[in-house]
């Protein structure tokens, strides 16, 4: 950022009063503007044993299935951000039962947190930023065709928990800056 957000001005790089790190700061109103990582949000949804998934219609990883998920809006809880990803990916309206799994994704600068949920009505479809959607039974699951590690993890664990039908939540670091997983 080579340019203050806040009032237009040049920005210079430097360590501000009591931080720690290299920070722009405005050179004229002195705000500083820090980078901080984006919160994903989502739902593991339930309908009769099965989960609900989408397959991408968009970069990265189009034509690959993933769960409804994406990135928060402002003003927004996560449990509403994760309904309206929902609502938005999968035209599917949803009960939050817990908050399931989180996951620090520290080399993409992304924290996900997913909610297990139920489809209410049974009812789904496919929004602007999905190919198609569908119900899959464990055995059914596109292992090999899953967009990210969080999915794969959130489906592992799910399967994991529902065979002694206790659901905790799930913290796991994915990635790191060398190995590319994420």
């Amino acid at each position: 950022m080579n340019f203050c957000g806040n009032c237009g001005q040049k920005t210079t790089t430097k360590i501000p009063l009591g931080d720690q790190q290299l920070r722009q700061v405005c050179s004229a109103c002195g705000n500083i503007h820090y980078v901080n990582p984006k919160v994903i949000c989502g739902a593991l949804v339930v309908w009769e044993n099965k989960v609900l998934l989408c397959r991408r219609a968009i970069e990265p990883r189009y034509g690959l299935w993933t769960l409804p998920a994406g990135y928060m809006e402002m003003f927004e809880t996560m449990e509403q951000g994760s309904a309206r990803e929902t609502r938005e990916e999968a035209e599917a309206e949803i009960e939050i039962e817990q908050l399931y799994c989180m996951y620090n994704i520290p080399r993409i600068g992304q924290i996900y947190v997913l909610f297990k949920a139920q489809l209410l009505n049974g009812q789904f479809g496919a929004g602007e930023e999905t190919i198609e959607s569908r119900l899959f039974s464990e055995d059914e699951i596109p292992w090999s065709e899953l967009a990210f590690p969080s999915v794969e993890r959130t489906l592992q664990h799910y399967f994991a928990d529902r065979k002694n039908n206790h659901f905790t939540t799930h913290l796991e670091t994915l990635g790191s800056r060398t190995d590319h997983t994420g």
